[in-house]
C-alpha cells in the first residue's frame, strides 16, 4: 500500500510527522497533542506507535494526551529513557521496526542529545532526523561534542541522496542566511535561499527537502569539501576541525 507522509506544524516552529499505509499510523515526535489529533481525526486514522526521536520538551509535550486519546505504544532511544516519558520500546543503533512497506531502522546520532536517534525508513525514502540533520543547518551541539556531531551527520550524509529529510524545526530561512555567509559562492545555495524566501511568503513548510539539496548547499554537510575549506581558511583542517568551526559561527551568528 501507498505510505502517507502528512507534516503537522506544532508549537510555534515545530514539526510532527504521520506516517502510515491506512492501517497502521506512527507518529515522529509530539511537540503538542492538538495538531496531531486534528491531522489524525482528519484523515480517519487513529495512532499506534509514537517514535520519540530525543529528549526535550517540545518534542514529547504531547505524549501524555495523545496516549490517553489513543491508547498508542511509545517508543524512543533507549540512553534517555530516564528522561522520557515512559516508553515501551527503547531503541538502539541498528534496530528495525515495522513491517512492509512501514520498515524502519533506527539511527544513533547523538550530539545535539546524547541519544538522539533518527528513523530510517528505506522502502519510503524518508528519513526523519528531528533536531540533528536540519534544513540547511544542524542542531546546537548541546550534550555532545562537535566531532560526536559530524560523526552522526556523516551517517546521515551516507544515505541514498534521493531520500527525503525530515527535521524537527521551521528554521531554514534563518539557517539560509547563515550558510550564505559562509559559502557565499555557493551558486545552488542562493538559489535555495531565493526559493526558501518565496515559500515561506506562502506560508508553505520549508523543512522536508531531498537529502542531495542538503549535501550541495548546507554548509554543516560540505565540512570535508575541499572549495569549503579553502573558503574558511581551514585548507589543512579535518573535516571535523571545519565542522566546529562552522557550528562556532552559527552559534555567534
Amino acid at each position: 500500500m501507498p505510505i502517507d507522509i502528512v507534516t503537522v506544524p506544532c508549537l510555534s516552529d515545530n514539526y510532527a510527522y504521520l506516517v502510515s499505509d491506512g492501517n497502521t499510523t506512527y507518529l515522529v515526535d509530539a511537540p503538542e497533542a492538538a495538531p496531531i489529533a486534528g491531522a489524525l481525526d482528519e484523515r480517519g486514522w487513529s495512532l499506534d506507535t509514537i517514535l520519540i526521536t530525543h529528549h526535550h520538551h517540545d518534542h514529547v509535550g504531547g505524549v501524555a494526551d495523545l496516549v490517553e486519546r489513543y491508547g498508542c505504544t511509545v517508543t524512543g532511544p533507549r540512553s534517555e529513557q530516564s528522561k522520557l516519558p515512559p516508553i515501551a520500546t527503547g531503541w538502539v543503533d541498528g534496530d528495525t521496526g515495522g513491517t512492509g512497506e512501514l520498515e524502519f531502522r533506527v539511527i544513533e546520532v547523538p550530539g545535539h542529545t546524547l541519544g538522539h536517534v533518527a528513523f530510517h525508513f528505506d522502502k519510503a525514502g524518508a528519513v526523519f532526523t528531528a533536531d540533528s540533520l536540519m534544513a540547511l543547518g544542524c542542531g546546537r551541539v548541546f550534550e555532545g561534542t562537535p566531532e560526536m556531531m559530524w560523526h552522526s551527520l556523516s551517517k546521515l550524509m551516507a544515505l541514498p541522496p534521493e531520500t527525503m529529510v525530515y527535521s524537527g524545526h521551521e528554521y531554514t530561512a534563518a539557517n539560509a542566511r547563515f550558510a550564505l555567509s559562509v559559502d557565499p559562492d555557493n551558486a545552488a545555495l542562493h538559489a535555495r535561499a531565493r526559493d526558501i524566501e518565496a515559500a515561506r511568503q506562502a506560508g508553505e513548510p520549508t523543512a522536508q527537502v531531498p537529502l542531495s539539496l542538503e549535501l550541495e548547499t548546507n554548509p554543516f554537510l560540505r565540512a570535508g569539501d575541499p572549495a569549503m575549506k579553502e573558503t574558511l581558511g581551514m585548507a589543512g583542517a579535518s573535516d571535523a576541525e571545519v565542522f566546529a568551526e562552522i557550528r562556532g559561527r552559527k552559534d555567534r551568528f
